[in-house]
């Protein structure tokens, strides 16, 4: 095994078969390891973030869940007015069929009446 130079941070010599990709990716986990580490929260402080991701997390789906139920409460309420409107008009027309349907029969009944008063003619 033949070294040849020393790494510069470290002075640790570092091996000739390695290639410098090699050794910026051996210094990086390194300064990663020293640097990130300490970061870390407490153990006590993971569990409340957790718990604090679960309550964002389920926040996010019951409103995803809210905001749907009320689109459908809208729709719903668009549908009852057009039926409502519809139901309406239906009635409206029902009259107006009535009224038009009674109006003929009055039309008839008075036709039928003046033709049995003409006086029937026959040729003898």
């Amino acid at each position: 095994m033949a070294f040849v130079k020393t790494s510069e941070k470290s002075n640790e010599p570092v091996e000739a078969g390695k290639t410098i990709e090699t050794q910026v990716e051996g210094e990086i986990r390194e300064f990663v390891r020293r640097d990130v580490a300490p970061q870390r929260r407490q153990p006590e402080h993971d569990s409340e973030m957790v718990t604090s991701n679960i309550g964002n997390l389920l926040q996010r789906v019951a409103g995803t869940s809210v905001k749907e139920i009320d689109k459908l409460v809208a729709e719903l309420q668009t549908l009852r007015e057009t039926l409502q409107n519809e139901g309406a008009r239906v009635q409206r027309e029902i009259v107006e069929y009535a009224s038009l349907s009674q109006a003929a029969m009055q039309s008839t009944r008075i036709i039928a009446e003046s033709l049995t008063s003409w006086p029937s003619t026959r040729h003898d």
